[in-house]
């Protein structure tokens, strides 16, 4: 059972210097280089590689609950005159809220163009866990001093971003870190369901497409010069989670053309794909094992081959809707029997979860993880792909973007992990603790509420109707609760969409909640 009297003193306090993260040998050689660019002593430099940095001081979180109780307050003054709009497409426009736009942030907070405090209740977006101006990230600063350059090659991948591909190898494995002893046999792996493999990349979008072409490769060659593929001949079928009703629209996996196909976009260019025989994308509702045994009976054969099976652990783009572990080791069961590999896409629930990663929590084996937003904690745009030597088929350009091995992004990461698995007892106190009080707030308002779905951090309220649900989040927005409502979605219930930060305490918790269930009375009262 949880600890659920979670204060801000509960989270373990982190210290730790830049030669703490990236060893003190590198730390020691970035101040001998710098000396050498500068003409610097090189024991001046010493203080930015070896000082601590104190991770989340207690005035800092002393500071968030003193704001708490201003939230939905104008602290300052709106500025005169209108806002510039700027020259978005016409549906981004449509879509701003700029009065919510920032003029400046502190954790957990937002202060708006109309000079409003705002809490930032889905942590903008889904990829600042640690809130804004999180203190530990002065490291980065740190490492600027050095010389540290963000810029770099996929030819000349820094020490750092290295670094951070064997901790997340490490990571996704259950070992303690770079320096585990067991590292060294799982990097030799070639198990399709180990992932030992990283690609660094900018967006989740990219990440995902990296794992769609190396399920095709298995089917097309990439190059001229490759030989013949395992399973060439064959139409490549890919197995996503679709809605209730059995449609495509309830995966989300990236903004690349093949993954926006596997949504039903673009149907034209689907159906010929589909005519032609060139792959072929079949929905399987969510949590519905009878769809994985008719699929696999009916396209893993003959002249039809399942090139993949993808899928989130909790679908944000279909209302926070919660996969099951029975349900998904079902599915990896088949595909292992079947050499089908497993895309575990969690751009979403990535740093979320006190194992960093929710599969692990739910003892799958994907042959491809993404992960993205939450790691670099909005200081940077960076998605790692992680995914099995077995699947290693793609040649130098198959998958790279230039900025995509950047250094202070890769220690970015380095930052958030080290906070993260420091204080993983007390952030799933947390979260056990906000999904407690959910469900005890949706039992006393079933005559509105339907269901709790998501887990923890990512919980979502399920509405019995579209109109109470637009009220709900358009009150919650007025008092000062950066929160939305999913209502686009035909057969999925209306759904009130939240991510706390990993810094929010019970306090936050019990604020956002009881602000929740103020505005739930005052619209069954009416």
């Amino acid at each position: 059972m949880s600890n659920l009297t979670i204060s801000h003193t509960d989270f373990l306090p982190v210290q730790a210097s830049l030669a703490d993260l990236i060893g003190a040998g590198h730390a020691e050689e970035a101040c001998r280089a710098r000396a050498a660019l500068t003409g610097e002593d090189p024991g001046s430099l010493r203080a930015a590689a070896f000082e601590s940095v104190d991770f989340l001081p207690p005035e800092f979180m002393a500071r968030q609950h003193a704001l708490l109780a201003r939230v939905g307050e104008r602290l300052i003054a709106p500025p005169a005159g209108p806002s510039i709009r700027g020259a978005t497409t016409r549906m981004f426009d449509r879509a701003s809220s700029l009065e919510r736009a920032p003029l400046s942030a502190l954790g957990l907070f937002r202060l708006g163009e109309d000079g409003k405090l705002y809490l930032i209740s889905k942590s903008e977006h889904y990829h600042a866990p640690l809130g804004h101006g999180f203190p530990g990230y002065a490291l980065l600063e740190r490492a600027r001093r050095l010389g540290i350059p963000n810029a770099t090659h996929n030819n000349t991948r820094g020490r750092i971003t290295r670094l951070l591909e064997a901790e997340l190898v490490a990571a996704a494995n259950g070992l303690s870190g770079r320096e585990d002893p067991g590292l060294r046999a799982i990097l030799s792996a070639e198990d399709p369901c180990v992932c030992n493999r990283v690609l660094n990349l900018e967006t989740g979008s990219l990440a995902v497409e990296a794992a769609l072409k190396m399920m095709l490769a298995r089917f097309y060659r990439i190059e001229p010069e490759y030989p013949q593929p395992k399973y060439a001949g064959r139409i490549p079928v890919f197995l996503v989670m679709g809605s209730e009703e059995g449609a495509r629209q309830a995966n989300y996996h990236g903004t690349t053309v093949l993954a926006q196909t596997m949504r039903g976009m673009w149907p034209e260019w689907r159906e010929d794909a589909r005519t032609t025989e060139a792959y072929r994308a079949e929905p399987i509702r969510p949590n519905c094992p009878a769809d994985l045994e008719e699929a696999f009976a009916r396209w893993e054969g003959g002249r039809t081959k399942i090139a993949g099976f993808l899928h989130e652990i909790i679908m944000m783009n279909y209302g926070g809707r919660l996969l099951t572990p029975e349900f998904l080791q079902s599915a990896y069961r088949l595909c292992r029997a079947h050499d089908v590999p497993t895309l575990a896409d969690e751009i979403q629930s990535c740093m979320w979860h006190h194992e960093l990663f929710l599969f692990r929590e739910w003892n799958l084996t994907p042959s491809f993880l993404a992960i993205g937003k939450g790691f670099p904690g909005g200081e940077y745009p960076a998605s790692r792909l992680l995914f099995s030597a077995a699947m290693d088929s793609l040649p130098q350009f198959g998958a790279l973007v230039t900025n995509g091995q950047e250094e202070l992004a890769s220690l970015a990461y380095l930052i958030t992990m080290r906070w993260a698995r420091a204080n993983a007892r007390a952030t799933r106190a947390v979260g056990d603790y906000y999904e407690q009080r959910l469900r005890r707030l949706a039992a006393g308002h079933d005559n509105l509420l339907c269901a709790v779905e998501g887990r923890r951090h990512l919980s979502t309220l399920y509405f019995r109707g579209l109109d109470a649900a637009r009220a709900v989040a358009g009150e919650l927005n007025r008092r000062g609760l950066d929160i939305s409502s999913q209502t686009y979605k035909a057969d999925c219930p209306p759904a009130l969409l939240t991510k706390i930060p990993l810094i929010a305490t019970r306090a936050v918790v019990d604020f956002i909640v009881g602000q929740i269930e103020t505005v739930l009375t005052a619209i069954q009262s009416h």
